[in-house]
Parts: structure tokens; C-alpha cells; sequence
């Protein structure tokens, strides 16, 4: 699937007619492409990393491009998101974010403030001001204009750059294209006028845009503080319980190799009849992960793995939160939250690609996201 895209890519970067793509150079590809991921994409969401761009997907079908530097021009670290969601009339809309990882980069954004705003140029053309920085949020709205400039261009060999006095931060454009099909293609906006990538000729109407999704609407059920005293007492050993699970896991020596050893056992009552049980599963250079199952306190215990991944646990949410690399800034995040009966997943996004924005990560994209209501 990804080598379909690298060959869209370079179909449309050589392109004369820049957004508009000649139908017989790549409608097959497009065609071919969209059927196969249509067809095993559902709506749990995905994301594609192409060269300095990326795009994430989540389950309600809103798609956001998340662009860089190019990965050897480290000095002035920028980004750009662009978000969008489904539905036929959803507009495009962007924000740009300058890394501060590097001092020269950092002396730079010392300057921004009120009466400082960034200026997007392409092919040395100036733009226009972005929207004014947020201290806040840490990043710049741009305008409808310089999202729909920065559209076109994207599809295109340019040189993009946001300007703020004499610094320059130059975002990449290599990986757009593939990024923008794959959105077009999730929210079946292939041939459509509303397209981010146009196909020359295209004629198919906006009502073949798919309309968004209702994220799933869950209910956490905090376990009751005092069932912590509950007289009902659960006994096993430490092997007992690691010979209880090792069947719930596929891949025991890659994904628990911790199980067997003398690390402690955590339980936690969930309910009258069910305990969560933990155990560190496996350790790296920057990264933990834990085991989380859910066990009956009495035969059949009928054990549940949860996650090897887990981070943290606390009041019915588990947490995992893994670094792409030691320095922090590019994480991967999931949560799950007790419904009563079952822990279920209610988040799942990155930060973006590791490449010195700021610690913590970039953004927040998204693969899966649900709508919890307050707890029981």
C-alpha cells in the first residue's frame, strides 16, 4: 500500500497541472489505492508517515497532516497541521508551530508576542501574516487565504517558509502529496471538487463525501475507594498468577519477558467480583510497560490482558504513554477507562513525528477518540 503512494507521490509532483493531475497518469493509481484501503480501513482510524509529513485519521473520519522540517535542517525546527473534518461542506483549516529545541531557533521565538506576527512566503512570494502567536497554545493560526496557498503549493515542488524578522524556518514539502490522497480517500473525497489532491476531469459530486462519525460515548465507573477494605480476601502466589496469564499473551518473551521474576504484584478491586491485577512486563533505555489484566477473585478466573504498555492506573483509567525517543519530544498515548464490566479503549493518538519542536511533542493526533461521560 505505501509503495502505491510513493509512486501517486511522484506521479503528482511531476505533474505540469500542479492540483489538477492528468486522469490517465494516475486515476488507476488512485482508483486502486482507495478500494483496497476503503475496503480495510472501516472507521478505527490509521495514519500514514511519508518522508517529512504524515497524516492521522480517527475513528470519527477527521484527518489531520502534520508536516516538518526536513529532517537534516534541524537548526530551525518548524511544523504545520492541517486539520479537517468529514462531511461535504468541512473546510481546511492550519496552524503552524516553530521549534524552540534549537538556540537559534530559541533566540528567534523570544521575539514573538503581540506585536510580532509570522509571515508565510512561498516561492518568496509573501503571503501575508499568520493569525497571532498564542503563548498559550504555543502555535499560529494561519489564515483561510494562506491554507488554500499553502494547498496548492503542497502538491508542487516550493519553497515554503514562515518568516519572522530575519529568521527563516523552511517547511518540507516531500511526503505531502501521499499524505493529503490518503485524507482525500478516507473521507471519500477522491474525484470530488472538494478534494485536496484534484484529478483533471473529475466529475464526481460532493454527496459522495462520507459524513463524519459519532465517536463512541462511554461511561467511567470509578471503583468504590472503600471496597479497599473489603474483608474478602484473594490469595495466590506470584507464580500462580504469572502461570494464570501467560496464556493471554501471544508473544510472552517479546511482549511480558518480566512476567516470571520476583517484581511484585499490584491488585486493585474493580467490583465485588473483579480485581485488576499489574506486573512489569518489560523495561527500555526511556520506556516501562506494564501488564494490566482483569481477573475474577474467584474460580473461573477467567484472566483479560488489557495491555502490556500500561504506564499508570488510577481510579478505573490506565495510561500508557511510550517516548519515541529518550529526549521526549514525540510520544505515543493510549487510555483506557472501566465501564463496569470491561476496560475499554477511549484514546489513542501521537504527538507527531520526533523532530525537536518542543518536548512533549508537537500535537495531538488522533487515531481513536470517544466521548466519556462523568463518572458513576
Amino acid at each position: 500500500m505505501k509503495d502505491l503512494c510513493y509512486k501517486l507521490e511522484a506521479a503528482l509532483k511531476s505533474s505540469c497541472n500542479y492540483r489538477l493531475l492528468s486522469t490517465n497518469r494516475v486515476r488507476s493509481l488512485l482508483i486502486t489505492t482507495s478500494t483496497a484501503l476503503l475496503s480495510t480501513l472501516g472507521y478505527a482510524g490509521e495514519e500514514l508517515v511519508h518522508q517529512d509529513w504524515q497524516v492521522a485519521c480517527d475513528n470519527t473520519r477527521t484527518c489531520r497532516l502534520a508536516g516538518y522540517q526536513a529532517e537534516n535542517n534541524s537548526d530551525f525546527p518548524v511544523s504545520v497541521m492541517l486539520v479537517r473534518r468529514a462531511g461535504s461542506e468541512a473546510e481546511v483549516a492550519g496552524k503552524v508551530k516553530l521549534g524552540g529545541g534549537k538556540e537559534s531557533s530559541s533566540k528567534a521565538l523570544l521575539q514573538l508576542g503581540n506585536r510580532h506576527r509570522m509571515s508565510l512566503f512561498i516561492d518568496d512570494k509573501d503571503l501575508g501574516e499568520t493569525k497571532p502567536f498564542s503563548t498559550v497554545a504555543g502555535d499560529a493560526e494561519l489564515t483561510s487565504a494562506q491554507v488554500n496557498a499553502l494547498l496548492e503549493a503542497l502538491t508542487k515542488s516550493s519553497k515554503i517558509e514562515l518568516v519572522l524578522r530575519n529568521s527563516r524556518w523552511q517547511l518540507s514539502d516531500k511526503g505531502a502529496t501521499a499524505v493529503m490522497v490518503k485524507a482525500d480517500e478516507v473521507q471519500g473525497r477522491v474525484g470530488t471538487s472538494s478534494a485536496l489532491v484534484g484529478i483533471e476531469g473529475a466529475t464526481k459530486s460532493n454527496s459522495n463525501v462520507l459524513a463524519p462519525m459519532p465517536a463512541p460515548q462511554l461511561r467511567l465507573v470509578v471503583p468504590d475507594p472503600k471496597m479497599a477494605a473489603n474483608t474478602k480476601k484473594f490469595t495466590m502466589k506470584a507464580s500462580q498468577l504469572s502461570a494464570l496469564v501467560k496464556g493471554t499473551i501471544k508473544d510472552v518473551d517479546t511482549s511480558c519477558p518480566n512476567l516470571s521474576n520476583k517484581t511484585p504484584w499490584r491488585i486493585s478491586r474493580l467490583s465485588d467480583s473483579q480485581l485488576l491485577i499489574q506486573h512489569n512486563c518489560w523495561s527500555g533505555a526511556y520506556n516501562v510497560g506494564n501488564g494490566i489484566w482483569v481477573i475474577n477473585d474467584t474460580k473461573p478466573y477467567n484472566p483479560v490482558l488489557v495491555t502490556t504498555n500500561a504506564t499508570h492506573y488510577d481510579s478505573g483509567k490506565i495510561s500508557s504513554i511510550q517516548k519515541g525517543r529518550g529526549i521526549g519530544d514525540c510520544l505515543n498515548k493510549t487510555d483506557w477507562i472501566w465501564t463496569g464490566k470491561r476496560f475499554e479503549k477511549s484514546h489513542q493518538s501521537s504527538t507527531g513525528m520526533c523532530r525537536m519542536i518542543e518536548a512533549g511533542g508537537a500535537w495531538q493526533l488522533p487515531t481513536y477518540v470517544s466521548e466519556v461521560n462523568a463518572p458513576q
